[in-house]
């Protein structure tokens, strides 16, 4: 029995030495990329327990500022479509996901655009939350997160809206008229301002609120 307790302990052991040994702890390299308005029509972030921050650009190109590792880092690339991807990508072993996670300015990505320039904006996260000033987009808007908020200032879309949440807040305010919108939302287990359904109006709102609440305005120009 001794030997069986011995033998356990020297696996546990183990496995923590073996993290130690891993990359685990290989410091964050901050890095940016920028890109040419006039290349990028839409832009889509799809990412892992990160908080994205989005702003506007003082000098109407697109700059994302992120952090990344060896083991944690991002694929980034333009179509022909010119649509901007920048996805999660990751090279860990098992033994690098003992221990802490990284720190919240290496779990920051920081997107600038240019007002009234971009198309289309969509963007994914977990476990963080996704922050907008106030800016506008010509097309559509979709932003999800599962694990954290979503909030906004006065954003201006030129057709659509969705926004989606689970165990999380939706806050902030759209430019325009409640009557500009149809509107959709699905509330579970939290308040919402907005109806449940209306119907009319050019443009689309679509809301989904999983353990969560919703507090919508809108606000002249």
């Amino acid at each position: 029995m001794k030997k069986i307790i011995s033998l356990a302990l020297c696996l546990v052991l183990g496995s923590f030495a073996l993290a130690g040994c891993s990359n685990s702890d290989e410091p964050f390299a901050q890095k940016e990329y920028t890109a040419d308005v006039s290349q990028i029509e839409e832009i889509r972030i799809d990412v892992r327990d990160r908080e994205i921050e989005v702003s506007l650009s003082e000098d109407e190109q697109v700059h994302i500022q992120y952090s990344e590792n060896s083991k944690e880092y991002y694929d980034i690339s333009v179509s022909d479509e010119n649509v901007l991807t920048m996805a999660s990508a990751s090279d860990k072993d098992w033994t690098d996901y003992i221990g802490g996670k990284p720190s919240a300015e290496d779990r920051k990505i920081a997107l600038q655009i240019p007002d009234a320039l971009l198309e289309n904006l969509t963007l994914s996260t977990t476990n963080e939350d996704v922050t907008l000033s106030a800016l506008a987009v010509t097309g559509s808007v979709n932003i999800s997160s599962n694990g954290g908020n979503i909030s906004f200032g006065n954003l201006d879309v030129g057709s659509s809206l969705s926004l989606t949440v689970k165990n999380g807040d939706i806050s902030g305010t759209i430019i325009g008229s409640y009557d500009d919108f149809a509107m959709q939302t699905e509330i579970k287990k939290g308040e919402s301002n907005l109806p449940d359904k209306k119907d009319g109006g050019e443009k689309t709102l679509n809301v989904s609120c999983n353990n969560g609440d919703v507090n919508i305005d809108f606000v002249k120009e």
